[in-house]
């Protein structure tokens, strides 16, 4: 896995060692020796990752850590601290600035790089929502607000044996507001997670026979867990477990005997991060309804509604309904723009009061509404659209406009083997034609003959 590294320090020698080593594993790198030269580096760059050193003179890595995190073009960057302190609230005070994971000097080039994998697989995540958050926002669609920094009323799965490890550890977080539900082993865990809304799962690597790491891929494995965080908790002598649960995608790690504060830090990082991934998904699936959605009246837009033509003759039969309101020009002219758009809105309410919901029904543009029916006979079509004009007969804006009234007309039909999009929409359109030259306010159905030239409408 490729990526671009920027490597931090103010000693010469380590920036070559560490560029020595990443080269070798064919990662792109970049220098900084100091503070403000990593923040422009990073603005200018934009890593995938940055390595910081954190003892160094002017601007320290806890400084450059927290004003990459305040930047919203570099904010999203992982960053993993390197130190020779060992003082566990040194790694809480990194944490709380925003670092991502902290090793200590001497770099153990095997953990480095694992560790470099998991951050990577996380960002590429992020940064494929992000891509297309930003672009939904180019569009003109809002931002969805920014999650609360409270972690409070998280839920969190703890999956050990250790009875007192789980009440140590939940009293912990609960300290937070955190809300933890015990599982002893991982039959126990995943029912618990069928359920979903979790958070966060914290998993032993001390469950027997190896369970814990097979759990673990195993959330990686099921689309419903997949972006589930995953904190493992080990012993210092599980090394090559921990680097193994990296590999399968575990997110981070704590070690025995564990630090309050380090996990507390460690558990809101990762519960933040998989609630920025929640809002960047919901922004892209927010743009996505709002791009097959027709801003007016709230239906399917034609977009939306020629591919799922498209399905539906590809699947079997189809009745396509194409409705038009009669005179709407009329409507504009006399009443104003305002109440041709009231005429719209309402013409779409009633339609989808009288349609069952796998029934779709769009605006195809204008004044023209279409409605889809899978496996649909010609009794059934024909009675939905007669349905369908006697219910728009009513006054549509009595309290404003008491003399507002419409009328619509309706083509029908109904799709033969082997047709096409095109084909069935020109029979349509053709009955939708003949029934306004027939007076307006009818349903009439497509003929034969309407299979094989589209007429001229008629206002």
């Amino acid at each position: 896995m490729s990526a671009r590294i920027l490597v931090v320090d103010d000693i010469a020698a380590n920036l070559r060692l560490l560029e020595a080593r990443l080269n070798a594993e064919y990662y792109e790198v970049a220098l900084a020796s100091s503070g403000p030269e990593a923040l422009a580096r990073a603005a200018d760059w934009i890593p995938d990752v940055i390595l910081l050193d954190v003892m160094m003179p002017g601007m320290d890595g806890y400084e450059v850590c927290r004003r990459l995190k305040a930047n919203p073009a570099t904010a999203h960057i992982p960053v993993v601290m390197i130190t020779a302190l060992v003082d566990p609230a040194e790694r809480v005070r990194g944490l709380e600035a925003g670092a991502d994971d902290f090793l200590s000097k001497p770099v153990d080039h095997q953990t480095l790089f694992a560790r470099l994998r998991a951050l990577l697989r996380m960002k590429q995540v992020l940064d494929a929502f992000r891509l297309r958050a930003d672009t939904a926002r180019d569009l003109g669609f809002a931002p969805e607000p920014q999650p609360s920094g409270s972690v409070a009323g998280a839920e969190a799965l703890l999956v050990t044996e250790d009875v007192n490890e789980a009440e140590l550890l939940g009293s912990v977080l609960s300290g937070d507001g955190i809300q933890v539900q015990l599982a002893a082993d991982a039959a126990s865990a995943w029912r618990m997670l069928s359920g979903g809304g979790f958070d966060l799962a914290l998993l032993s690597l001390s469950l027997d026979d190896g369970a814990g790491l097979r759990f673990a891929s195993r959330l990686r494995a099921q689309p419903s867990t997949r972006d589930l965080p995953v904190l493992l908790i080990a012993d210092a002598d599980q090394r090559s477990q921990i680097l193994r649960g990296f590999d399968l995608g575990a997110n981070d790690h704590v070690l025995r005997p564990v630090d309050p504060n380090e996990l507390r830090a460690r558990a809101r990082n990762q519960i933040r991060r998989k609630r920025y991934q929640e809002r960047l998904q919901a922004e892209l699936s927010r743009s996505l309804e709002m791009a097959v959605t027709d801003g007016l009246t709230g239906l399917r837009n034609r977009r939306y509604m020629t591919r799922h033509l498209e399905g539906l003759l590809r699947a079997g039969s189809v009745a396509l309904l194409m409705l038009d309101v009669d005179r709407f020009k009329t409507v504009n002219d006399t009443y104003g723009h305002a109440a041709g758009d009231h005429v719209l809105r309402e013409v779409a309410q009633r339609m989808k009061q009288q349609l069952r919901a796998v029934n779709v029904v769009a605006r195809f543009g204008g004044e023209e509404f279409v409605v889809a029916m899978a496996n649909t006979g010609e009794e059934e079509a024909m009675q939905v659209a007669e349905r369908l004009r006697v219910s728009l007969g009513a006054a549509v804006a009595p309290d404003q406009s008491p003399d507002l009234f419409i009328t619509a007309s309706i083509g029908v039909a109904l799709s033969r083997p082997g047709d096409g999009l095109d084909d069935l929409t020109s029979a349509a359109d053709a009955a939708l034609y003949r029934a306004k030259a027939n007076g307006r306010n009818r349903v009439e159905l497509a003929r034969p003959t309407d299979w094989k030239s589209r007429s001229a409408g008629v206002a």
